[in-house]
């Protein structure tokens, strides 16, 4: 906690001991003075989704693999700098969407090539090459990519296709913007966007990739975009799902969006 207390900030910490736990200590602390959370996006998601409707700011000390909600907030990956960046910070309301669980997400649910990114970078990889691992999983992943049949529900129209990757999407864009997830996707509209892609080849899946990269979503029948207050997506059994990089075991996504469900210090 250097980094705190050469921002002038004295924390009290309180460690983690088991999943869920993140959760009970938001709540319990949750007096209207923002949280400091030192973790990935699964532990970050933890805390925010124990105070949705509080307006309790979350700050994120990154420390997992993606980072990517810090790396979406332009926090420093480096806890020091993170912290002194954060007592400077202001709060942002974003929306989040919510799965028929309970769990939230800030930024993507998704079945398909994505999961099997998160799937195939191991734990001993992920130490070694850090973001790299998923890098090179998601290459793997997408060469690897098989179609499988979704039923979509979107605010009531129904939509069914094959697709190697369909998403729930909340934010534009992941990986410091550099991959795009939709087109006018923003986390503070009060919609949730479908992206589905239907590639039928290597060379279909490379060209969708580098599309989705340069942010070009021009119409094409390998690509489905839908903006909607409620999505389903329904999949076959044994199809990966995950949630802000957290593996789900049915391949059900059933979300709604809460707008402005979430307080997050941005240094934007």
């Amino acid at each position: 906690m250097q980094g705190c207390r050469a921002a002038g900030v004295t924390p009290r910490v309180v460690r983690t001991t088991a999943p869920g736990h993140a959760a009970e200590i938001a709540r319990a602390e949750s007096d209207g003075a923002p949280i400091l959370v030192l973790g990935g996006d699964g532990t970050v998601m933890e805390v925010v989704g124990a105070l949705v409707g509080r307006g309790v700011p979350v700050g994120i000390l990154p420390g997992g693999t993606g980072n990517q909600l810090a790396r979406h907030l332009r926090i420093p990956l480096h806890v020091g700098r993170a912290a002194r960046a954060l007592a400077n910070a202001r709060p942002v309301s974003l929306d989040l969407g919510r799965l028929t669980d309970g769990r939230y997400f800030s930024l993507a649910a998704g079945l398909g090539v994505d999961a099997a990114m998160i799937a195939g970078a191991s734990a001993e990889s992920k130490r070694r090459f850090g973001v790299g691992a998923y890098v090179w999983s998601a290459a793997r992943a997408l060469l690897g990519a098989r179609l499988f049949p979704v039923r979509i529900v979107a605010d009531g129209k129904v939509f069914e296709r094959e697709a190697a990757l369909a998403m729930i999407a909340n934010v534009g864009a992941v990986m410091d913007g550099r991959f795009s997830l939709g087109p006018g996707v923003s986390p503070t509209d009060g919609w949730l966007d479908l992206c589905v892609l239907t590639p039928r080849g290597i060379d279909d899946a490379l060209t969708l990739a580098a599309r989705m990269a340069a942010g070009r979503f021009a119409e094409d029948p390998r690509m489905l975009f839908v903006r909607a207050k409620s999505i389903r997506v329904e999949a076959p059994e044994g199809i990966g799902a995950e949630a802000d990089g957290e593996l789900l075991v049915a391949p059900i996504l059933d979300a709604t969006v809460v707008p402005q469900g979430a307080s997050f210090l941005s240094v934007h």
